[in-house]
């Protein structure tokens, strides 16, 4: 019976120590692993590209090609010269003119 017992409790030491080391194993191959900070520098880069809204490194053939898309778009979907069809759309709602139920007219 005590044997029973400590193996159960092997057992439950075991697993863990297998759980503790799979959490400790990737936080401390974050902090030292190459790839993975070669990821979040790229990331970071990024981020300070796109910073103005506008296509990362784009060249002016794909400059001009992103305006045609924008057009045609804008043609096929009923947006007038010079409207931002980006921008989200603005709806106005009025209130609804109801007659009274109960008029004695």
């Amino acid at each position: 019976m005590l044997t029973n017992q400590m193996l159960s409790a092997a057992r439950i030491v075991g697993l863990q120590a297998r759980r503790n080391y799979g959490v400790s194993a990737v936080l401390l191959s974050k902090a030292t692993d190459p790839i993975q900070q070669l990821f979040v520098n790229k990331l970071r880069e990024y981020g300070q590209k796109s910073a103005g809204g506008k296509l990362v490194d784009a060249t002016p053939e794909i400059e001009r090609e992103l305006k045609q898309e924008m057009e045609k778009l804008a043609k096929q979907y009923g947006g007038a010269s010079g409207v931002d069809m980006t921008a989200f759309p603005t709806f106005k709602f009025e209130e609804p003119k109801i007659d009274p139920i109960n008029s004695s007219a």
